[in-house]
């Protein structure tokens, strides 16, 4: 790189390349014999409800303009819709495994608090679109918000981990006015090193590598490598991560991603433009011992000083690793009605 303002950050002494911390396939191997084969899930139908855990999740299917046509969109709502009159609603954007599942324990929780929580699986992802077409993040950032504008959802807090952070940093830039507060989990932002992103190359040969063909495989793998606790009800809740990884289609949509963009040039991009164009107040959550974004490379001043057009408000490090939604259900829970709360007053 010739621009000496973007060099890459050296790893805390503490940290390992991600590709280190790969569990044994033979540890792999015995967790799935525990788990047994992989039950399918059938597709959802438009205004179907789903009971988990006591809250009822109601499935949409929605098409927003995209790719010179239109693109299908699934989402999950729960909570009310005519709070919206009273709270702001909040979208939720998951990553890699993950699906709109990701969320469910916050989403009823956020609920029962007042708030209309919708959360999408991805394009590519789920129950969402698997057709050729844009998957750069910004154009699928751009499909994703149109969606939300044709249900009728112009105002929202944005909430989002891991590569669901990629495609809201794109959002939040290009719909300042829309976005009300932002909630930003589990991404790179100031440092970077290419050690820490090696999963790149995996996905993006998926195809040729089988690295998506076993969803179950992948959703337990991915778990084992990058959590510290062991996710609540694990069997259940892998298998269901599983389940969303398992539409026709997800194998072949999500490396897409991979071909379209790298972790350094979106790095790049967040630095030299994105993180200038953020103008709704920001809270942002991190694992405290997650492998993939040190700690220590998330100073409160240092990236107040860097993102010149919002308020930062603070940096909360949730118990856990790399996966602390599923992974630290209640804690993460508690974090995100304390930033709600921060951003309401800001």
């Amino acid at each position: 790189m010739t621009d000496k303002s973007f060099t890459y950050t050296e790893l805390p002494p503490r940290a390992r390349p991600v590709a280190e911390l790969k569990p044994a396939p033979e540890e792999i191997a015995k967790r799935l014999v525990e788990f047994g084969s992989l039950k399918p899930r059938q597709p959802d139908s438009d205004g179907s409800v789903e009971h988990i855990g006591g809250a009822s999740f109601t499935h949409h299917f929605a098409q927003a303009p995209g790719d010179y046509d239109t693109v299908k969109f699934h989402y999950v709502t729960c909570g009310e819709k005519e709070q919206q009159s009273k709270k702001v609603p909040a979208v939720f954007l998951h990553g890699i495994p993950d699906s709109w599942f990701e969320w469910h324990q916050h989403m009823a929780a956020l609920a029962q608090d007042g708030y209309f929580c919708i959360a999408p699986d991805l394009k590519g992802y789920g129950q969402s679109s698997k057709e050729p077409g844009d998957y750069r993040n910004e154009g699928a950032a751009e499909q994703l918000a149109a969606m939300l504008h044709e249900i009728g959802v112009d105002k929202f807090y944005l909430v989002s981990h891991d590569r669901g952070s990629v495609q809201a940093d794109c959002i939040a830039a290009l719909y300042p006015d829309r976005v009300v507060g932002y909630i930003r989990g589990e991404q790179h932002l100031i440092h970077y090193n290419p050690a820490l992103s090696t999963q790149h190359a995996l996905f993006l040969n998926a195809p040729y590598n089988g690295i998506m063909s076993d969803p179950q495989r992948l959703a337990v793998t991915s778990y084992k490598w990058l959590t510290v606790r062991q996710v609540p009800d694990e069997a259940e809740t892998l298998q269901r991560v599983a389940q969303e990884l398992a539409y026709e289609g997800v194998d072949k949509a999500v490396p897409r991603y991979y071909g379209a963009n790298t972790f350094h040039q979106e790095w790049l991009d967040r630095r030299k433009r994105l993180m200038a164009s953020w103008r709704s107040p920001i809270v942002i959550l991190q694992g405290y011992d997650s492998p993939t974004q040190p700690r220590e490379w998330f100073d409160l001043e240092e990236i107040r000083g860097l993102v010149p057009n919002a308020k930062v408000l603070d940096v909360k490090f949730i118990p856990g690793g790399h996966f602390w939604p599923l992974e630290s259900p209640a804690e993460t829970t508690a974090a995100f009605r304390e930033a709600l709360k921060v951003l309401e007053g800001a």
